[in-house]
């Protein structure tokens, strides 16, 4: 049984998800995953809402939208993973590529402090599906990962789209895959 990682890049409402298996690793599935789901009644992301109120009651009213995201987070790695065990592949991990932490109380502009929000969220809702339904997570900023030069052989063999959201993404499951 080849052992294969899962990997993200985080996006606003959204990832892209990639599968390696193998040593060297290759591509085996890849795609983009709704993190918002249909229901959700706005255009932009869930903090831009409640973008003028005080950031205590910005947190409060998005409380419910941020426990929709969480459910459907699950529900998304819960499918992915088991595609690739449908696969007789053994997930050895989840990486996750997005925002760094940061201290968002800190940032002045609502508008900006709202994406500083919503790309911690995103990032934060897939490592607690991970947990959730117990796969090892790692964690990575999008600012720090670097792309192995192995990422651009297999964008070659993916064919398009292979941008740095999928690279990095490739990346996070490469790191989830040969993690110990």
């Amino acid at each position: 049984m080849l052992d294969a990682g899962i990997g993200f890049r985080t996006k606003t409402g959204r990832a892209i998800a990639v599968v390696l298996a193998g040593d060297p690793p290759r591509l085996i599935w890849r795609g983009e995953v709704k993190l918002l789901d249909d229901a959700y009644p706005y255009d932009e992301g869930p903090y831009h809402p409640f973008i003028e109120m005080p950031w205590s009651d910005a947190l409060d009213g998005v409380r419910p939208i941020v426990a929709a995201i969480e459910k459907r987070a699950i529900v998304v790695l819960r499918e992915i993973a088991d595609d690739v065990r449908s696969r007789k592949l053994r997930i050895r991990g989840v990486g996750v590529v997005g925002s760094p932490p940061r201290d968002i109380e800190k940032i002045g502009n609502r508008h900006m402090r709202a994406h500083a929000a919503e790309g911690i969220l995103f990032r934060r809702v897939l490592e607690r599906a991970a947990k959730e339904i117990k796969l090892p997570c790692l964690a990575f900023s999008d600012r720090e990962l670097v792309a192995p030069a192995i990422m651009k052989e297999i964008g070659r063999e993916a064919g398009p789209p292979w941008r740095t959201d999928e690279r990095l993404a490739a990346t996070a499951a490469w790191k989830a895959l040969s993690s110990k």
